[in-house]
């Protein structure tokens, strides 16, 4: 009974120990200022958090293909269905520095969108082609910086009929100015998690299906690496 006792104030005790310093760390970040890098004790904040959420959502993760990442630097590409989408690939990948060009909205997300920050999160604005220009070749020079590796969806947004929308190609150019193998990952179940998570658990797949050295890549039109990367997904999302 007391074991009980002391689990039942411990916990609590904890998860308020831990919005504190999530808290507390996130008003030390300038919300307006990008970060070109990644800070180990932000990504150590960001990581821990992902964990909690799977456990506490009752999120069961099947991978198949990490044997084919490169052990160097890469751009991932990928389907979009849900926003659990990017957080459980960097929940897989939570060893590998893994860094998103995201919407401005994100980074708006109280005590989230600053922390993203300091991990080289950075903002990229659709609708400003030369805002985003920059944005890409920031992140391209990061990668030669050898300081994260890059995520992208082509697709531009989350697909809320979970077929593949069309790519915006000129995201892989961002594989050629940083000379990166490009990583092609699947990834399903993700839009049924806020659905079910109370009743029952919820199986999400991430395959990673193909890599696309960049010897094969520079040689390659954007063009054709998006029809390379839809047809891979479309062998396993359908």
């Amino acid at each position: 009974m007391k074991i009980w006792l002391i689990i039942l104030l411990v916990i609590p005790c904890l998860v308020l120990s831990a919005v504190i310093v999530l808290s507390v760390s996130a008003c030390l970040v300038n919300p307006h200022a990008e970060f070109y890098g990644n800070s180990g004790y932000y990504r150590f904040l960001l990581n821990a958090s992902t964990v909690a959420m799977v456990v506490i959502l009752r999120i069961r993760v099947h991978v198949t293909g990490l044997d084919k990442l490169p052990k160097g630097r890469f751009l991932l590409v990928g389907n979009h269905r849900s926003n659990y989408d990017p957080i459980l690939t960097w929940y897989v990948l939570r060893n590998r520095q893994l860094t998103y060009l995201s919407k401005e909205e994100n980074f708006h997300i109280p005590v989230f969108g600053r922390i993203i920050r300091k991990c080289g999160f950075l903002p990229i604005d659709r609708t400003d082609p030369r805002s985003a220009v920059k944005t890409l070749a920031a992140s391209a020079q990061m990668m030669k910086e050898d300081k994260v590796n890059i995520a992208i969806y082509p697709e531009g947004t989350r697909s809320k009929e979970c077929v593949l929308l069309p790519f915006h190609n000129g995201i892989f150019r961002v594989a050629q100015m940083a000379e990166v193998p490009i990583v092609n990952v699947a990834i399903r179940g993700t839009e049924k998690i806020h659905k079910q998570y109370i009743r029952k658990v919820s199986d999400v797949y991430i395959d990673f299906v193909d890599v696309i050295p960049f010897e094969e890549a520079k040689k390659m039109r954007t063009q054709e690496i998006g029809e390379r990367v839809r047809e891979g997904l479309l062998s396993v999302v359908g």
